[in-house]
């Protein structure tokens, strides 16, 4: 249940500015939902966790934040720092990340809802932008096209004008997913284009997909 901050999403999405209404989805610990509430957006957050208990979720958090390091020092030669700077920095950036979460989930609850993909609990269009890191693609070893496919669909479900999904590689290597294209190719309804972003941890995930009406 990773914890990423503003900056971070600034980054990873490209966002220049921010529409009237944004869903955060598997948004986990992170503080974007927080920081674009307080810039007076109707920012949503969704993930299956949010079903913890208060003190379950605060602990949960605390514990996630030492795990992508595992993963880092695991690929070492899969990540490069030209973002962030140093290891330190992202820490740093994580950790106050994780705070502006559970400072503002104990505060403002009903910013965030219990759901995951492919079923969310939203109507049609309810959102100008949806946001979608670190699951789709990333986790593609473990959730297969099939699942992709209708998750993609539910995200475009509930959007009104743009989804937005990074990173498009796998979670530790980094390696590509071999179904990528021919999963755009199903998506016959909407467009969508793969545009570079000003953020890269993970070596060559410097991309994000982006789907439209």
């Amino acid at each position: 249940m990773t914890s990423r901050s503003y900056l971070e999403y600034e980054a990873m999405f490209d966002l220049s500015e921010l529409p009237d209404s944004v869903l955060d989805c598997c948004a986990g610990g992170a503080g974007f939902t927080a920081e674009a509430a307080a810039r007076g957006v109707d920012a949503i957050a969704v993930d299956p966790a949010y079903e913890l208990p208060a003190a379950e979720l605060v602990d949960t958090v605390r514990r996630s934040l030492p795990a992508t390091a595992g993963i880092v020092d695991e690929h070492t030669g899969s990540f490069v720092w030209h973002w962030y700077g140093s290891p330190e920095r992202k820490d740093e950036l994580r950790i106050e990340a994780a705070d502006r979460f559970l400072q503002d989930v104990s505060i403002a609850p009903e910013r965030y809802v219990p759901g995951s993909l492919p079923e969310l609990p939203f109507g049609d269009q309810r959102f100008d932008l949806v946001l979608c890191s670190h699951l789709l693609f990333t986790w593609s070893d473990k959730y297969d096209q099939a699942w992709h496919l209708a998750a993609l669909r539910e995200l475009v479900r509930v959007a009104r004008n743009e989804v937005r999904v990074f990173p498009l590689v796998r979670q530790g290597g980094g390696e590509s997913v071999p179904y990528l294209s021919e999963l755009l190719d199903q998506l016959t309804d909407v467009r969508s284009e793969i545009r570079k972003v000003p953020y890269e941890f993970q070596a060559g995930a410097n991309e994000m997909l982006v789907l439209s009406r």
